[in-house]
């Protein structure tokens, strides 16, 4: 990424915020990032990003919702392994949209076996006729093994094979090579002609490619190794991709022989924005307490660390354990806010990413995603898609 022009970005996004309380709360939590703008000048920003949005809401919506996020431009359209089923979501999404992307963002992989993953992406790349991204991650030992009642053990080690398996079997119905899978953790070595399906069904565009999230290195060298693409945890800052994430990957692609060329890194990205006063307060207020609930994390508080914020992770943890919510948002204080989101009017957002992710990521997504008719919202999006 290049610099160039000479406009100050988001000197005119602090100027259209509004009057009153929220002119207040973009003097407040925009004032750091203010200084480092005004240093240089504007970032010239390509090639251009791809912003998907989830897919959220009842499977009986998700048809009619995906549509909606195709009509409105958007390349990728992700669920989630929340109270519902990942997959069935977008079998639904397929038959109802032609040309955005359908993806996990995550589906818990150790919820499940190689092969049952295997026939579930080849029944959804065949749906969406190429369309379809397995986005898996591993989630953490509690939730395996007493919500999933599943085993957990050397959850890289295991991850690095599961996906192997799954390429094995795919391998096997598409070629029909013998199966002959044999890990530490999966064995698959039985495929008889009634339970492969039709190598003709992909052969316009093969298997899905497989995306992996992860925060610490050991998981996201994992991506790098044998993965297509890797999912950045939201909790996450542009220090913690530089100097951890993209590292761990560049060794993962040298384990497997190759570069980072035509890898796909996706972000979802913490936004403070809004057009009115009100809409700018619960955009800061939610961010704080959802930064804060993800900082309360054990497994997160590298992120925090590498900041010099890691004693906020003990803290943040004994007041979740006291359901003590709303004190935990409190505790986010306007330069971690800064760091961890991007706090800008909508005509400031697109900058500001730019000069933070332009050179790393290749697609993103948003918490609260840019879905307004309104003409800022509108020059908002094609600004990020032209990052």
């Amino acid at each position: 990424m290049s610099r160039g022009g000479g406009r100050i970005p988001g000197g005119e996004a602090i100027e259209g915020a509004g009057d009153g309380a929220a002119a207040a709360v973009w003097a407040s939590v925009s004032c750091r990032a203010a200084a480092v703008w005004a240093s240089s000048p504007e970032w010239v920003l390509s090639p251009a990003m791809k912003i998907d949005s989830m897919l959220l809401g009842s499977i009986t919506d998700a048809g009619r919702t995906a549509a909606g996020l195709e009509a409105a431009g958007y390349s990728g359209a992700w669920t989630a392994e929340g109270p519902h089923d990942p997959f069935l979501p977008l079998a639904v999404a397929a038959a109802r949209t032609t040309e955005i992307e359908l993806g996990t963002a995550i589906a818990v992989a150790f919820a499940r076996n190689p092969m049952l993953l295997a026939n579930i992406g080849w029944d959804l790349q065949t749906l969406s006729q190429g369309r379809f991204v397995l986005g898996l991650g591993s989630q953490i030992k509690p939730h395996i093994t007493k919500r999933f009642s599943m085993e957990w053990s050397r959850p890289a080690a295991r991850m690095r094979e599961m996906v192997q398996a799954v390429r094995a079997i795919w391998e096997a119905w598409q070629h029909g090579t013998p199966l002959r899978f044999e890990g530490e953790f999966y064995r698959h070595t039985l495929m008889t002609p009634m339970f492969a399906p039709k190598a003709t069904d992909l052969a316009d565009f093969g298997p899905p490619p497989i995306f992996l999230a992860g925060v610490g290195p050991l998981m996201t060298e994992v991506a790098g190794e044998v993965c297509d693409g890797f999912l950045c945890h939201p909790f996450t800052t542009e220090r913690f991709l530089r100097e951890v994430t993209l590292p761990a990957l560049e060794r993962g692609r040298a384990r497997a022989g190759t570069g980072m060329d035509g890898y796909e890194i996706a972000s979802s990205a913490f936004v403070v924005t809004g057009e009115t006063d009100e809409e700018v307060e619960r955009s800061a207020a939610a961010t704080r307490q959802q930064i804060a609930f993800y900082g309360s994390t054990p497994a997160y508080r590298p992120v925090l660390d590498i900041h010099g914020w890691g004693d906020l992770q003990t803290e943040l943890n004994t007041l979740s354990k006291r359901g003590q919510w709303v004190e935990m948002g409190a505790l986010i204080d306007d330069e971690i806010l800064n760091t961890f989101a991007v706090v800008s009017a909508p005509e400031g957002v697109a900058s500001e990413l730019g000069r933070r992710y332009g050179d790393i990521i290749s697609r993103i997504s948003f918490y609260a995603p840019l879905r307004g008719n309104s003409k800022r919202w509108q020059a908002a999006m094609a600004a990020i898609k032209a990052i």
